[in-house]
């Protein structure tokens, strides 16, 4: 007995399969007090990442569940640029890179630490459509929380600056637009 639609295949039994769109994850707080150490573990275990096994690795070619570092700059370029892929280290190549998570499912969170008057609408799913953060690549008084965000859902207009400018390894701000939906296509290196 044949199958019902069989019929209605495209010509020559092959038919196309769309991409699946997934949605981007959402941002995560954590909204404990420790020291910096302490706060990336609890975010890793949180998001549940591992660090890589290599020592350098573009983003699009990173294992899923895993973590790596970025300098500030090539973040900021990155970024700014909305360039598809990303240069991981396996060890922060600075005192004040950047963490980025690649997730089970291939999306990428950046993190870092930001103030704790908009942690609440940082992580709210009624967030408005665009909201103004900064996100520090250490903590400091201003920014003791840690969090993590999805880079698929940042419009970055600026490079990363340093809190201290003269001090090479001083924290590094990054202010961006954090959007409710995302502003990729794809997440980069997808």
């Amino acid at each position: 007995m044949a199958f019902p639609y069989e019929n209605a295949a495209a010509p020559g039994g092959k038919t196309e399969v769309l991409p699946i769109q997934k949605a981007a994850p959402a941002a995560v707080v954590i909204e404990t007090a420790g020291n910096e150490v302490e706060l990336r573990r609890h975010m890793r275990a949180k998001t549940g990442v591992v660090e890589l096994k290599t020592e350098k690795v573009r983003f699009s070619q990173a294992p899923t569940g895993s973590f790596g570092f970025i300098a500030p700059p090539s973040l900021g370029i990155a970024l700014v640029m909305q360039s598809a892929d990303l240069e991981l280290d396996k060890v922060a190549p600075v005192a004040n890179a950047y963490e980025v998570h690649k997730l089970a499912d291939g999306s990428g969170l950046l993190v870092g630490f930001m103030g704790k008057e908009l942690a609440p609408e940082v992580s709210s799913s009624e967030r408005p459509h665009t909201l103004r953060i900064a996100i520090y690549s250490n903590p400091l008084g201003k920014a003791p929380l840690i969090v993590a965000v999805p880079i698929i859902k940042l419009m970055v207009d600026r490079m990363p600056t340093r809190i201290e400018p003269k001090k090479l390894d001083s924290a590094v701000m990054l202010e961006m637009d954090l959007q409710s939906t995302a502003n990729r296509k794809s997440p980069i290196g997808q």
